[in-house]
């Protein structure tokens, strides 16, 4: 690696769109944003890599890495976290809260479209109902569910009459909770609750799949460019209302999942960053210690297959594997076996866990009541596992987890890869997550009926997460999500098998790259110098 690197984000764009640190972290030195000097000299085009294809761009579907790295600078919900950390009005320029908590009524700003359409309280309106309709399949309407009258219209339960979000006037949208939500200031700035132009979209509802004049924009940047596969253009939103925090003129997002194609490009100048894993990178003068990025690899069971309906099933498979192991042969930092599925960094004595690491014994035993309950009489009666993978990068993980598998319990594995952990079509799925969130309940809620798509359910479980919604003692809340989490490892319709803590690196040369929440990154004050 050459001496002087221009500039190493190193995992800021795959990785750090899964942040799982609760606090903004923003990057370089330590300037006042409005009175940073941008030199006009330094061309303020950043060019990063992506990773690969977004799989949409329309706000109300966006719930992947990727496609929300894209979307969160495109758009802006009526609140948004600050460079340093505090929330603040955004789309909103005044909030007022009912003393009950349970009433929401914000005020829209002055602020235009890209295309020049005023900003107006019905585009909220309109795109919240939108995701919240059944028919969109939106796999973010669970968000949206603190609202009054929103699960039972999402579920085909209620009707959309019975939404408690309306436009009074162009600039006032009212906002009613199905129960008092002291943090629905915070939550309206995740990007399930972003607004689109409702007018374009009513003239042409498939205007989020490409670049045109109808992808209309109310944040940062606009889209300029999209080539599938190969790469996303960002420009400047000159209508957006705070334009003048806004230093970056053009962002380009390429998608290039070959490292060596990556680094050859970053050493031509063609790219302004790596997201090559920091361990095998060096280190010089120009960069610097950040941050560090929570994240766990777990494995997800389809449990409307055969096998995997039975509890016991799963949990021998759950015990069958050596989570150290697989973390030695992994030559990671900061890597410890997943006994429970909050990350550490949320729950510190998840540590612990709830159960060992390894212990084969036991995982015969649960194997020989599954079979004796599914009608088997040997393990290699199960009908053949696929066990899928995401890539290259984590087929040795799940080389040694079919192993384990096949000498500890005798079962039949084969391996596969997949796109989209979301598709209901493998038995069971490797995935490496970094949440989103800081708070265990939505980590949780993630395993709940109305969002996975494995089909596990426990009515027990769904009561315990609604009891904490609404539970006002900080104590008692969290006592119902330790319940909670406890059923959900119990019954192992995931399988935790480590949890990583990676160490970010990057230039001096760049500032102020924000990450309002763990799954987030925010270009709307960086500049590079």
């Amino acid at each position: 690696m050459k001496k002087n690197i221009l500039l190493i984000l190193s995992m800021l764009l795959i990785l750090s769109m899964f942040l799982s640190m609760g606090y903004v972290k923003f990057f370089g030195k330590s300037k006042n944003i409005v009175e940073e000097d941008i030199s006009a000299n330094v061309s303020q085009h950043l060019k990063i890599n992506i990773g690969r294809e977004p799989l949409t761009l329309h706000p109300g579907l966006a719930n992947d890495s990727v496609s929300e790295s894209v979307v969160f600078q495109l758009f802006e919900g009526l609140t948004r976290k600050e460079l340093w950390g505090q929330t603040v009005n955004a789309a909103a320029s005044i909030v007022k809260i009912s003393d009950d908590q349970k009433t929401y009524t914000f005020t829209i700003r002055e602020a235009k479209w890209s295309n020049g359409d005023p900003v107006i309280a019905k585009d909220f309106e309109y795109a919240w109902k939108w995701i919240l309709d059944p028919n969109n399949k939106s796999s973010n309407a669970y968000q949206l569910y603190y609202i009054e009258g929103a699960q039972a219209y999402n579920e085909g339960k209620g009707s959309v009459k019975d939404v408690g979000v309306r436009a009074v006037d162009d600039k006032t949208l009212e906002v009613k909770l199905a129960n008092p939500t002291p943090n629905f200031y915070d939550i309206v700035s995740l990007g399930a609750y972003f607004p689109i132009n409702s007018k374009v979209n009513d003239k042409n509802p498939d205007w989020a799949k490409e670049a045109s004049n109808d992808y209309t924009t109310n944040g940062s940047f606009q889209l300029s460019e999209w080539s599938n596969d190969n790469k996303i253009v960002l420009e400047k939103n000159k209508n957006y209302w705070d334009a003048g925090m806004v230093k970056l003129e053009k962002i380009s997002m390429l998608m290039v999942n070959d490292p060596e194609q990556e680094l050859s490009l970053y050493e031509k100048g063609e790219l302004h960053s790596l997201t090559s894993p920091i361990e095998t990178m060096m280190i010089d003068e120009e960069m610097f210690y950040t941050q560090s990025i929570a994240g766990s690899y777990s494995l997800k069971l389809n449990t409307k297959a055969e096998q995997f309906k039975n509890t016991n099933i799963r949990k021998a498979l759950g015990f069958a594997i050596s989570r150290q192991e697989i973390i030695d042969n992994m030559n990671k930092k900061k890597v410890i076996p997943a006994k429970a599925a909050v990350h550490p960094a949320f729950s510190p004595e998840n540590k612990e866990g709830y159960f060992p690491d390894y212990d084969v014994k036991k995982a015969q035993e649960y194997l020989q009541k599954g079979l004796e309950e599914l009608g088997y009489k040997e393990a290699s009666e199960l009908p053949l596992i696929t066990l899928a993978h995401p890539n290259n990068e984590t087929v040795g993980i799940a080389e040694a987890i079919q192993k384990m598998w096949t000498e500890n319990l005798g079962v039949n594995v084969t391996l596969g890869t997949f796109e989209n952990r979301e598709t209901p079509n493998y038995e069971v799925a490797l995935i490496e997550s970094f949440s989103p969130y800081t708070d265990p309940v939505n980590i949780l809620e993630s395993f709940s009926h109305a969002q996975s798509s494995n089909g596990w359910q426990n009515e027990e479980f769904e009561n315990l997460l609604k009891q904490s919604k609404v539970e006002t003692d900080t104590d008692k809340r969290l006592e119902l999500l330790q319940k909670a989490e406890e059923l959900l490892v119990d019954e192992m319709p995931i399988i935790p098998i480590s949890f990583s803590t990676v160490e970010v690196i990057q230039s001096k040369k760049v500032n102020n790259v924000a990450f309002p929440y763990p799954g987030q990154v925010q270009f709307k004050w960086a500049s590079l110098e």
